[in-house]
């Protein structure tokens, strides 16, 4: 994805730029929220799993990744020092690969959060199903390309399967 965060400064620019770049790489959006007070996100449609993994996650194996029949492929937009909330899930294990811009991450195997990690563009994280984890925006608007692997496949994970721990936004 070709974007350079650091000349953003709105939220519509950056999700129009993504947008963009999606359609031109002939993704279907079939939902974008950027409402949420850290960002938003584009989710991509569930057909397109295995050519969106393809793209942005060349090093894996579909078959390793793909737990049930169900990726959950999306893009993340984290804007500048904003963080979502300490979290985890019980019907989902998450990859991101950062896309654009320079983020932070923090990750635990317990409610006591890690230290930060910065993630650069091509860097890779994947958290199992219950590791607690953060995304947080540093100087500039990141960009995350996520699969949630989903654990259940009698119940694949929705925005409901959060646990939120701790939240700068009182949800």
């Amino acid at each position: 994805m070709e974007i350079n965060t650091e000349k953003i400064n709105t939220k519509e620019h950056i999700f129009s730029q993504i947008e963009a770049e999606l359609q031109k790489q002939n993704f279907t959006v079939v939902n974008k929220d950027a409402t949420r007070p850290w960002g938003g996100f584009f989710v991509i449609d569930e057909e397109q799993a295995a050519v969106f993994a393809a793209k942005y996650f060349p090093h894996l194996d579909m078959d390793t990744i793909k737990i049930t029949n169900k990726l959950s492929p999306k893009i993340l937009v984290v804007a500048p020092n904003k963080r979502l909330s300490w979290q985890y899930h019980f019907r989902r294990a998450e990859i991101w690969k950062i896309v654009a811009g320079i983020l932070g991450v923090k990750t635990s195997p317990t409610d006591e959060e890690g230290e930060i990690q910065s993630l650069t563009p091509g860097d890779f994280i994947q958290m199992d199903k219950g590791e607690r984890h953060r995304l947080i925006g540093l100087e500039s608007w990141g960009v995350v390309a996520e699969i949630w692997q989903h654990t259940d496949p009698e119940n694949p994970s929705d925005e409901e399967d959060i646990v939120r721990l701790q939240d700068d936004f009182g949800r």
